[in-house]
Parts: C-alpha cells; structure tokens; sequence
C-alpha cells in the first residue's frame, strides 16, 4: 500500500462518513446499516452519491443487510460497497446488489475488487449479475464492470458435513459437489452459455469469461485448517495489497461452512473489518470500524431445537455483538447480515433460549 498520505480526512472523518453512508443512503432505498427496514425505492433512477460522500477519501455503503435466503420485498440482500479514494471494493453480492449499486450513485467502471467470505446463496445471488448484466454491454457512459476484475473468494470446501440430525440427503453434483469460486464461475459462464454466445453475435456484447479475474484465497497449510476443522486460531494472512488498500483475512466458524472468510480492509484512512457469518471467534480483528453480523430468534419463533443450535453454531445473536465490540475496543459498530426469525423489528432482548458463551459474549482479538 502507499505511504501514509496527507489527507483532509482522518480517522475520525472517515468514520463520520462511514456512518453517514449508512443513514444517508436509505433516502435512496437503501437498507440503513443500523438495520432499519426502509423500502427499496421503485423508481429505476439512480440517486446520485451525496455530494459530501463524493468528497470523503473513504465511504462505507452498504447495498443490503439481508440475511438468509427468504426474500423479503421490504429487504434487499447481503453487500457492501466500500469506497477508497475513488475506487469501489465490494464485498459480497446478495440479491438485487446489482441494481443497489447502481441505485446508489456507485459507478461499475471504478469497481477495483470483489471479495466472497463465504458461497452460500444469500451472498452470492448477484455475483454472476455485474458480469451479465453491469459487464457484457455498456450505457452511452461505459459504465460498465472493467475487464480482468480481480474476484477474491473461497477455494473448494473438500468435504461435505453429515446431514443435520443424522437425516439422510441426496447430494446435488456428486462428480464435484463443492466447487470453489472458481468452478462456481466457470459453472456460470455454461449455465449462462446460449444467453452469452447470442449476445456477443446479435448485440456485440463482450466475452462475460473476459471479466472476473479469479483468485481462490490460499490458506496457510500451517493452520491445519480443513472442512472438518473450519476456523482454528490464526493469525490474518494477507489477500491483496494495492495502492489503496490492504486487504487480510481469517478463517471464521460459521457452522458447517468452509471456507468462511471475515475480511479486513486497512487503508490510508482508517481501517475496516467485515466478520462475515460467523459465531464469537478470536480470529476476528479489530479496526476502526467493525460490520459485524446480527441473528434474532425470539422466544415464540417455533424453531425446534435442532435448527436454533444450528444458528447458535454459525451466528452471533443480536445481544452479543456489543458485547463483542465494546470488549475490542471497536470505535463504530455496524450491523449488517440482519436475520429477523420472526419478520419483526431486530430487539437485542431476544438472544438464545439458552446461554451459550460462543454466541452471548466474548470478544475478536486486536490483531492488526
């Protein structure tokens, strides 16, 4: 990254207007990341960045804080953009991301990464789209996602888990059943084939297999870490490093899934730490500022037991994740991938019907 430059916005203005994304944008039909449940703006017209975001070196925007795969018409899915002088990071692509991107005055053309923590569905639902649709063809500005866009996400998993509560399931794609991103790309380019070849002849459209450059993040061997041993103590290890930004990342427990990935971003600015879906880990570092996931079932969800130790196993539930930054230290906390069991307003009095130290308390650690 480049040195330390001067700048008009220091760590306490790059928080300001990482918090101001959040409130400001849900005048645009965004989800606030506070968690407020604004409706999604009908009008096709983008809204334009505010004019103060526009001038900040660095700005959080988040696109959707919907978790899990119901859809809900009030709420838009997973993603988050962040700003860094000038150039868009977008870490994970959930249902309607696409056009909540465009929607927020975000331009396609300034798109510098994108980062998966992790291929369940509700984070990807919109990944192959900024290569479908924001990348194949452009407006009468260009707009469009560049060529060779570096994508950063998870290798194959290795392994699959047993069936919750011994059931026995089918396996969907036995010859490969846990394609890393980059099969899972390379699926979507064939899926998507006939839409692809007709377009590039009738319309002029580009090779959509000319847009993502694809890079499955290494872990280091050293950690042992595998699909039956998903997130062991580690230490961040480094994914990428620009001009702008350093991105590391941990292996973080989220259930059965592997890889999970929490992100954090530092930059001349300040620093900005994604969890990803994950339950209590000292894996998870500490910043200036921490998006961290948020899980409420309240007591007359009618959840059996089985399925509310499932998410106990992948999340943190609402009443911890203070908990989890006051103890780190964390100046400003987000919350995003906000899951409702019971569609109503997120209420930190509604935790797990039973005490449990992985989703109650704790703390990430200070690694930097």
């Amino acid at each position: 990254m480049a040195e330390k430059a001067s700048s008009n916005l220091g760590r306490r203005n790059f928080l300001r207007a990482a918090l101001a994304g959040g409130a400001a944008l849900t005048g645009a039909g965004l989800v606030a990341a506070c968690g407020s449940t604004q409706p999604v703006a009908s009008s096709p017209t983008p809204t334009a960045m505010p004019p103060d975001l526009q001038q900040s070196k660095s700005t959080l925007v988040p696109l959707g804080t919907k978790a899990g795969p119901p859809p809900a018409t009030e709420r838009v899915g997973i993603s988050t953009a962040l700003v860094v002088d000038g150039k868009t990071y977008l870490i994970d692509c959930g249902r309607s991301s696409v056009t909540q991107y465009k929607r927020s005055g975000l331009h396609y053309r300034e798109m510098a990464g994108v980062f998966l923590t992790h291929l369940h569905a509700d984070h990807v639902a919109d990944y192959y789209n900024y290569f479908m649709m924001a990348g194949t063809t452009g407006e009468k500005n260009g707009d469009v996602v560049p060529t060779g866009i570096p994508v950063y996400g998870p290798g194959s998993a290795g392994g699959l888990p047993e069936a919750l509560g011994g059931r026995q399931v089918t396996t969907v794609a036995p010859q490969s059943p846990t394609p890393g991103t980059r099969e899972m790309t390379d699926r979507l380019h064939e899926a998507f084939a006939y839409n692809s070849n007709v377009l590039m002849r009738d319309a002029g459209f580009r090779d959509p297999r000319d847009i993502p450059d694809i890079h499955e993040i290494a872990i280091p061997a050293a950690t042992g870490a595998r699909w039956d041993n998903t997130a062991p103590d580690m230490a961040p290890f480094t994914v990428m490093e620009d001009d702008r930004v350093k991105v590391t990342a941990t292996l973080v427990p989220h259930g059965p899934v592997f890889p999970s990935f929490a992100f954090r971003f530092d930059t001349d600015h300040g620093a900005v730490t994604f969890s990803g879906d994950t339950r209590h880990s000292e894996n998870l570092n500490s910043s200036d500022v921490l998006v961290h996931e948020a899980l409420r079932i309240p007591p007359d969800a009618g959840l059996t037991e089985d399925v509310i130790d499932h998410h106990r196993k992948s999340h943190v539930f609402v009443n911890g994740v203070g908990p989890i930054a006051q103890k780190a230290n964390v100046p400003s906390l987000v919350l995003s991938h906000i899951e409702e069991t019971g569609g109503r307003t997120i209420d930190p009095r509604y935790g797990p019907r039973k005490p449990n130290a992985d989703t109650t308390a704790g703390s990430p650690s200070a690694r930097t």
